[in-house]
């Protein structure tokens, strides 16, 4: 399995705002060009990311982006799955029907542990566990 641009991006915007958000939403142009990220394409990937629910947008003049959940309750793989759907690396591992071996291919079982494995990392992690790490490494890079 191989994550994406648009999941990559979708990551590294989403910290960005957790970082930046105090109590005034972040503009997209400023995590544009924070996170190198083209306005037109991460403006895509946050529409994504709004409607799951993940993310708020705030219309108007002192509009922009903010969490839509608490950074502890945001898992990391609702955002890989908002962004990149499924993490089977085939397609009989999430649907049985797609393949007439499923039943008796040794592989389906293969790839059926590799999606679980995944998914138990990405599961495993949250955005408040990224802010946590980000700060951790900004403090060994200080010292």
């Amino acid at each position: 399995m191989r994550i994406s641009t648009k999941g990559r991006y979708g990551t590294r915007a989403l910290l960005d705002i957790a970082l930046c958000q105090s109590e005034n939403p972040v503009q997209l142009k400023a995590i544009s060009e924070r996170q190198q990220i083209p306005l037109h394409y991460l403006e895509r990937i946050i529409a994504l990311l709004v409607r799951a629910g993940l993310l708020k947008s705030i219309r108007g003049p002192a509009g922009g982006i903010t969490l839509g959940k608490s950074p502890k309750d945001i898992n990391i793989s609702e955002v890989i799955g908002v962004l990149e759907g499924s993490t089977a690396p085939v397609e009989c591992v999430d649907d049985p029907d797609a393949c007439p071996r499923t039943d008796s291919c040794v592989m389906c079982d293969i790839w059926t542990e590799m999606k679980e494995a995944v998914d138990g990392v990405l599961e495993s992690v949250t955005l408040q566990d990224l802010i946590e790490r980000h700060h951790e490494k900004i403090q060994k890079s200080v010292m």
